[in-house]
């Protein structure tokens, strides 16, 4: 049985992700990482689940590139090259990794 991130529900999370991101515009560096990392990672251990990695990894480097669109806002110039966003990203962000283990590990009981 696959079990995949349902559409609806990524881009509803990825659209409420942005309009925090556009709001928190403002603040530091730190303080946008810190929120996008809370955000991330319980998206990643609700949705970890085996044969979900495809989608784990879109919702990761779909918020990075929302989070460089913020950085990078057209009222200031910018001077963010995508190395550093890199880092940035490789700081704050957890990475994207199944957490969950199959269903056969975890239900296997031997008695």
């Amino acid at each position: 049985m696959l079990r995949k991130t349902i559409r609806k529900k990524l881009a509803a999370k990825l659209k409420e992700v942005q309009s925090e991101l556009w709001h928190r515009m403002r603040e530091p560096v730190p303080t946008q990482g810190a929120y996008l990392r809370s955000g991330v990672s319980g998206h990643i251990r609700y949705f970890g689940v085996p044969m979900n990695g495809p989608c784990i990894s879109a919702f990761h480097k779909e918020v990075g590139r929302m989070w460089m669109k913020v950085l990078r806002r057209p009222i200031q110039k910018h001077n963010l090259k995508w190395e550093r966003m890199k880092r940035l990203i490789a700081k704050w962000l957890p990475p994207a990794r199944v957490c969950h283990p199959y269903p056969v590990v975890r239900f296997g009981v031997i008695t």
